[in-house]
């Protein structure tokens, strides 16, 4: 487990970006969340690019670690997301029904990604 220093100075545990992984190769990985109202995914990293599609709609709260107001995102049902890796944060369900998705981790561009595989082909 990889742990980090908040702004506090206490020491923190980061978690998987997500809760199950439902597929993985050398290109994706990719999780399943389930969030039920008031219930977060903790503290964590995304290390490779990732699109999130909401499989069932709920309205989130994203904390990051270093401070912040929170943003607040309503993932509507069927609803797709790009995000690039990088800040530590939380999700949390802050609304009243369950949050469901899928997160598929892009590991070709991320922990994965080569010179080589970026580079265009010539026919």
């Amino acid at each position: 487990m990889t742990t980090t220093i908040a702004p506090d100075g206490s020491h923190i545990t980061l978690a998987p970006v997500g809760q199950e992984i439902v597929f993985e190769n050398d290109h994706v990985r990719v999780w399943e969340i389930t969030l039920e109202p008031g219930a977060n995914q903790p503290w964590h990293q995304h290390l490779n690019p990732y699109l999130v599609i909401a499989l069932e709609a709920a309205d989130n709260r994203i904390d990051a670690l270093a401070g912040g107001e929170p943003r607040l995102v309503h993932e509507a049902a069927g609803g797709v997301v790009y995000r690039e890796p990088g800040e530590i944060h939380m999700l949390t369900n802050h609304g009243t029904t369950r949050y469901r998705s899928r997160l598929v981790e892009l590991k070709v561009l991320g922990e994965n990604a080569t010179n080589t595989a970026l580079e265009p082909t010539h026919d």
